[in-house]
């Protein structure tokens, strides 16, 4: 097996583990979820939702998403910065491309590559991680049960 193939794999395996994080958001749109990896290990997760402390109900009565629902690339970020880790050098795997103050966050953490399945419907925030040199691939996936039996 290739560098490059065992790269794909490894890809693969922990997209698979950032979709079944996502299953521990609490919002009805939309369920999405990250995990921060730095020398084969993880170092963060995180899902979309709603801060520390809040009710966890991240739509309002009309269904649209709360103003404070945090991303769950945000909720990883900030999580390894309150742990003695450093995301410097590392990869992000998350189920839906970024959003533009989502790619600030991941730039300014000094993650150097992103891995997504879903392509957010704006692509300024892949867009600009590109303009910053850092590595973004998509990995297409059919469904979760595709992937679990894989």
């Amino acid at each position: 097996m290739t560098d490059k193939e065992k790269q794909t794999l490894l890809d693969r395996r922990y997209l698979k583990m950032a979709m079944i994080w996502a299953q521990n958001s609490y919002c009805k749109r939309r369920k999405v979820g990250a995990i921060i990896v730095k020398d084969k290990m993880i170092i963060s997760d995180g899902y979309n939702g709603t801060p520390s402390g809040f009710e966890n109900i991240c739509e309002d009565k009309l269904n649209h998403t709360k103003p404070y629902v945090l991303h769950a690339e945000a909720n990883a970020i900030t999580k390894v910065a309150k742990s003695n880790n450093s995301s410097e050098g590392s990869t992000l795997y998350v189920t839906s491309s970024p959003c533009l103050e989502c790619a600030k966050l991941i730039i300014q953490a000094g993650i150097k590559r992103v891995v997504f399945t879903e392509s957010y419907r704006i692509e300024d925030g892949t867009e600009l991680l590109k303009r910053a040199e850092i590595e973004v691939n998509q990995v297409e996936l059919q469904n979760i049960g595709e992937l679990l039996n894989e």
